[in-house]
């Protein structure tokens, strides 16, 4: 009989829950976020090992990205070739990293956001200072060694990286409810807030500010908040806000120019392009009459982009305006998250040195222990050839006589001399008191027999002197935390001597850009809008002038300010507001600007009913008219509101808004259903109603039917409605009574 399934019962939300713990927890420590200690994500460390695995050096040529990749995928990042690829890139890129870690041959992307080409037509290959302060005592046992995913290989559980690399070189990660985004900072400075931190334990915030005093971004720029910096610090979060470096140049004819030499961090990439489409959009809307041109000049040189000025220009308010209303001044949201002792957290600035100084003094312990039993195994093997330089002709004796090498090495090692023939019995009693170790013995009968000559001697006593003292420093670096320090501090001051680069982020308290916005001057304008909804504005001569094209050509023609807001009302029940100012203001025939750019309307999923100015409707009614044949008026007054966008009518489910119009005195009111049912009421007969309320019932709809068409007419105005080939005079219809059904046409 077969054994009975044994069935668990559990409660499906916990496993849900540890499912999506254990889930959550991979993702944030094995792909998104860098550890602590070498301030690496996983893709970045692997990809350095394979390439220093694959002897890659910087001293050697450049090998085809395709392989690096490819190899890396295959032994330790099986994830994806493009995420490898990527890391490669930005590893590579000097305007994203403050210390390139892989130099590139080839295209690997600009500064504009040009993506990198193809795999395999790049070439990469490590930097030098990759080797030496990242990937060097790899083979001195400094880290641990975990297999990798299908265990056919062993890879570094860290990088045994001498600098701060999770501060030199930022990083940027998006996990599973969180992420990381840590600036770039100075190296040399960096290194001389790590040996503050090891003279001054106990040191704080603001006295390692005096010597890491805040970002240095790669690509330059001004940060302007220098007092916000100490709590970002202290906090490992807040904001740094950071301004491009702007030059004012004068230029023949009395005019100006200015040219921003170095743009804000967050702005690297497609935000240029992005920055260059708003200035022009200052210009378009005529926030600024002070720009000429524009010009992207950059190159491998650096950054240029030229903004010529008109003459009388008023070039230090331009560039507040392009602070304010652009990306030359960005913030960079910092979030200084990272793994430590295998889970996040955020750390300050010091913590982040504290782990980093915790590190390098653990690496220093593994590599000095494991140089002081290298240096006691050769002290051993050293003395064993000295003593056996002196018994030479016994030990020539020995072997001569022995019948094989393990016969040899027990007289070398325990002085047994059965089976041996020597010349003499002095010569076998000597040979019994032979007591070499087993490594000493083996490397006597691995001896050549040059090392006999004079000089060879000499040198082996040279070597067995300066083993000695070796053994003497290893043993104080391991026994006194004071040298390991010192021999640390050292290597960082050598560091810092051949890589250290002057700082391009200059630090510095600015006040907050602001504009002299020229008052405008208030005209009459007419506002038309098309039926694709692109609105424009002409003055009112012009559109006088061409009144006949406009009344053809556009849904809606609002008059009112230039400096008024319209309200769009739409059959969704919204209204949106536009700012006339937003549009742009020229001849009949130029082009409109889409409402949907302007404001918070969306053609996609909604229509525009009735467009009016704010001014236009204080004092005045509006009438709402739905499908499912509700009514209300509402006060005018009650639109004029800061927000964007705001609930217009409220509408039960499935019911959509079919008419809005100004309301006036001795109007009445025409509903049409889908079943050719028409009601004639008079307006006065509706009550007037919060914009919030839902309205009252205009006609009794039968079951399935719904309301096509609602007409409001003036006084004596008539309007002819065709039904099956039957015309219908609306202002011959009998006024009826409200919530009844209508007469059938």
């Amino acid at each position: 009989m077969a054994e009975q399934e044994k069935l668990i019962r559990m409660e499906y939300s916990e496993i849900m829950e540890k499912s999506y713990i254990d889930y959550a927890m991979s993702v944030i420590v094995s792909r998104a976020l860098p550890d602590v200690r070498d301030g690496l994500k996983p893709v970045q460390r692997r990809t350095l090992y394979d390439m220093y695995e694959l002897g890659i050096r910087y001293d050697k040529p450049f090998r085809k990205s395709a392989r690096i990749v490819g190899d890396t995928m295959g032994k330790y990042h099986p994830h994806g070739d493009s995420s490898i690829y990527e890391a490669l890139v930005v590893m590579s890129q000097d305007f994203k990293k403050g210390l390139p870690l892989v130099e590139g041959h080839g295209n690997f992307g600009s500064i504009e956001g040009d993506g990198a080409a193809a795999m395999r037509y790049t070439e990469a290959r490590l930097q030098k200072v990759t080797q030496e302060c990242y990937l060097a005592d790899l083979d001195k046992d400094v880290v641990d060694f975990l297999p990798n995913f299908d265990e056919t290989e062993k890879e570094p559980e860290v990088l045994p990286v001498r600098v701060p690399n999770l501060l030199i070189n930022g990083a940027e990660g998006i996990a599973v409810g969180m992420a990381t985004n840590i600036p770039p900072h100075n190296l040399g400075e960096v290194i001389d807030g790590v040996i503050a931190y090891m003279k001054n334990p106990d040191i704080n915030t603001k006295q390692m500010m005096e010597y890491i005093p805040g970002p240095d971004f790669p690509t330059g720029g001004i940060v302007v908040n220098k007092d916000e910096l100490h709590a970002v610090y202290a906090t490992g979060a807040g904001k740094i806000r950071i301004r491009g470096k702007v030059e004012i140049e004068k230029v023949r004819g009395g005019r100006q120019r200015l040219v921003i030499t170095e743009i804000p961090y967050p702005m690297i990439g497609a935000n240029i392009g992005k920055f260059l489409n708003d200035v022009y959009h200052l210009v378009e809307s005529k926030m600024t009459n002070d720009i000429v041109d524009i010009s992207n000049q950059s190159s491998k040189e650096g950054i240029r982009i030229v903004i010529d000025l008109r003459k009388d220009a008023d070039a230090e308010n331009l560039c507040n305006l392009l602070y304010k209303k652009t990306r030359l001044e960005d913030t960079f949201g910092v979030n200084m998250l990272a793994v430590a002792n295998g889970r996040p957290e955020t750390m300050g600035l010091v913590p982040i040195i504290r782990h980093h100084v915790d590190f390098q003094y653990e690496l220093a312990t593994r590599k000095y222990t494991n140089l002081l039993a290298k240096e006691r195994q050769k002290k051993e093997i050293q003395e064993g050839l000295i003593k056996a330089c002196d018994v030479i002709d016994l030990i020539i004796e020995i072997l001569r006589g022995s019948k094989d090498m393990k016969m040899a090495k027990a007289c070398l090692v325990e002085g047994v001399t059965e089976g041996i023939r020597f010349r003499s019995e002095q010569s076998k009693k000597d040979a019994k008191k032979l007591r070499f170790t087993e490594r000493q013995a083996t490397a006597i009968l691995d001896m050549r027999l040059y090392k006999l000559i004079g000089l060879e001697l000499q040198a082996l006593m040279d070597d067995y002197e300066k083993t000695i003292k070796n053994i003497q420093e290893y043993s104080d670096i391991l026994e006194n935390r004071a040298s390991m320090a010192k021999v640390i501090m050292k290597e960082l001051k050598e560091f810092k001597k051949t890589y250290a680069a002057p700082r391009k982020t200059l630090i510095d308290n600015v006040a907050e850009a602001v504009v002299e916005e020229k008052p405008i001057e208030e005209i009459d304008v007419a506002v038309l809008i098309d039926r694709f909804n692109y609105g424009r504005v002409v003055d009112l001569p012009t559109f006088e002038r061409n009144r006949e094209a406009a009344e053809a050509e556009c849904k809606q023609i609002v008059y009112c300010k230039n400096t008024d807001k319209l309200a769009l009302f739409t059959d969704k029940g919204q209204m949106h507001l536009v700012k006339v100012q937003d549009l742009p203001l020229g001849r009949f025939r130029d082009k409109g600007q889409p409402l949907d750019n302007v404001s918070n309307f969306d053609t996609s999923r909604e229509e525009s009913l009735f467009m009016e100015a704010l001014e236009n409707l204080k004092g005045r009614r509006l009438i709402f008219a739905t499908k499912q044949s509700m009514l209300k008026v509402v006060d005018g007054g009650e639109f004029d509101v800061s927000k964007r966008t705001t609930a217009a009518t409220k509408l039960a489910d499935g019911d959509e808004v079919l008419t809005v119009a100004l309301l006036d005195p001795e109007q009445t009111l025409v509903m049409e259903s889908e079943k050719e049912m028409f009601l004639r009421i008079e307006t006065a007969s509706l009550p007037v109603k919060k914009k919030a309320a839902l309205g009252v019932r205009g006609m009794k709809l039968g079951a399935g039917d719904v309301l096509r068409h609602v007409y409001v007419l003036n006084a004596g105005e008539n309007e002819v409605v065709r039904v099956k080939e039957k015309e219908i005079s609306l202002n011959r219809l009998h006024i009826g009574n409200r919530d009844t059904k209508g007469v059938k046409k």
